[in-house]
């Protein structure tokens, strides 16, 4: 399967658990058509430095992109408005306690300029099973007694891959984000892969390295 944008081709996946080179991606970053969501498939694919994004009417499309946004631990920004939350105790972290709730959140948050369509029915099933698995993770923020923020992610255990994270009420996302810094910085995780540029991201402290870099730091076992 072809892309008229570049040269390169597109890979079409069947059945056998395989992926091409990264470096095969086209310009955009897209790899790979097709395949499933299967848990295997999924680990092969996070630990190849590859991720599935796509809408519902769409084939799977698989991911790697020439820049990956990632922020190393230790360079998480606290901004002094967000410190004093954190002082303030206003929000209550916990981990892994409702993570069917968090992926759901992040699948009907809406998002400026973006449809959040690309968690289908499909996603949430693949990263439910990976969660029982205990591969996917969950942050959830509370207020009170109320679920308010959160975030999810697959763990590779020296890099922690961000898939998406959500908020109904100012600072919460961010203060998961921050306390999820704190905690890989502690453990000594080498980064978190936040795949894809944005602002809000960059806001925090992640940057932009090329696609090589990302995929030494992936390949370099934890010590």
């Amino acid at each position: 399967m072809s892309n008229h944008s570049s040269n390169k081709t597109v890979f079409l996946i069947g059945e056998s658990l395989e992926f091409p080179p990264v470096t095969r991606a086209n310009p955009e970053g897209l790899l790979a058509v097709g395949g499933d969501l299967s848990a295997e498939r999924l680990l092969l694919a996070y630990q190849n430095g590859i991720f599935p994004w796509f809408n519902n009417d769409s084939l799977i499309l698989w991911w790697s992109p020439p820049m990956r946004m990632v922020l190393y631990p230790k360079n998480v920004k606290i901004s002094k408005s967000m410190r004093k939350v954190i002082r303030n105790e206003r929000f209550a972290l916990t981990k892994n306690v409702c993570f069917e709730q968090v992926i759901r959140a992040c699948s009907i948050i809406k998002r400026t300029g973006q449809e959040g369509t690309w968690i289908t029915e499909g996603m949430k099933n693949a990263y439910l099973k990976l969660h029982q698995l205990g591969l996917a993770k969950s942050y959830e923020v509370w207020e009170g007694e109320t679920l308010v923020g959160g975030l999810y992610g697959f763990d590779l255990g020296h890099v922690f891959c961000g898939e998406s994270m959500f908020s109904t009420v100012s600072n919460a996302s961010k203060f998961a984000f921050i306390k999820l810094a704190q905690e890989l910085e502690r453990k000594q995780y080498a980064i978190i892969d936040c795949q894809l540029h944005t602002p809000h991201l960059a806001s925090l402290g992640a940057e932009e390295i090329p696609r090589g870099e990302f995929m030494d730091i992936l390949k370099a076992q934890k010590e």
